[in-house]
């Protein structure tokens, strides 16, 4: 679990001690975490007309202005778990602008943390594939930053895709892609090319999960994407002797380590003992 979401979740825990409190949208995009702050008596809002507290937390993904401006004059408290990453993208974007660039954000298109970084522009694009580099068009200046949690190599590609396209067109790429993602991507490429079988474990709708899950297809043929323990099965690890293990930015610990206590039960049951270092029974390795 990175920082940013690491402190977002005490954040909420904390305020949640002292009042009640709404998380206006998902805090993270974790299952397991919604469900814990759940049973910690915090409620969840997708929708501000739903708030029925006095206390509103902004998610780690982030909002703008406008939006947090609306949540005010409703006259809720707010508080904001925004990662400080999310921030520093913010603040590029909002330089790229007063410098008279044309905003391209490289993102997911409707994800929580690109409306936040677009919803304060007059004029802006989003991208994310070459058909959409494409679409475009001409600028005498282009302004590049992307979604925090996309992969660095794909953005790079996309911004030289950018300036073939526009030969003429003065193209300035911010990198904000935080460093969490791009440590878990390099380690999950490693790892994946090394193992038999690769496990990504995260939240269903966490877009760096889904990015790592994508990036290690490309190195292991065997990868699944699970959000527990419980959803691993027997049949996938038939004939594996590597399996590699990784997880999303917003995956909590104990989730990883059950998934580990799972593989580790896995091969006493299929040897009759744990597995010895550098045997040939099946054995796990967890990305850095």
């Amino acid at each position: 679990m990175c920082f940013g979401v690491r402190d977002a979740i005490a954040l909420a825990l904390k305020e949640a001690q002292v009042q009640p409190l709404t998380i206006l949208g998902d805090l993270v995009h974790n299952e397991t975490v919604l469900d814990e702050l759940r049973n910690r008596g915090i409620r969840i809002a997708q929708q501000a007309g739903a708030v029925e507290t006095r206390a509103v937390m902004i998610t780690a993904h982030g909002a703008s202005e406008k939006a947090v401006k609306r949540v005010r004059e409703r006259g809720f408290e707010v508080m904001e778990a925004t990662c400080p990453l999310v921030h520093v993208a913010h603040r590029a974007v909002a330089k790229l602008v007063r410098a008279g660039y044309h905003p391209v954000i490289v993102g997911k298109r409707g994800h929580v943390e690109v409306r936040g970084l677009t919803e304060d522009l007059a004029d802006f694009d989003v991208v994310l594939s070459e058909e959409d580099i494409l679409q475009l068009k001409e600028r005498p200046r282009f302004g590049v930053a992307a979604q925090t949690t996309q992969p660095i190599a794909k953005v790079r590609y996309l911004v030289d895709l950018l300036r073939r396209r526009f030969p003429k067109s003065e193209v300035r790429f911010v990198d904000t892609v935080c460093q969490p993602t791009k440590q878990r991507q390099s380690s999950a490429i490693e790892l994946a090319q090394q193992a038999d079988v690769v496990i990504v474990i995260g939240g269903a709708h966490s877009n760096n999960t889904h990015e790592l899950v994508k990036a290690c297809a490309r190195y292991c043929p065997c990868v699944h994407h699970v959000q527990t323990e419980a959803d691993l099965r027997e049949e996938w690890f038939a004939g594996a002797q590597v399996v590699g293990i990784t997880a999303g930015t917003s995956t909590p610990d104990s989730s990883i380590d059950l998934v580990e206590r799972w593989l580790h039960k896995l091969a006493e049951r299929q040897n009759g003992k744990p597995p010895a270092p550098g045997s040939d029974d099946l054995q796990h390795r967890r990305a850095a």
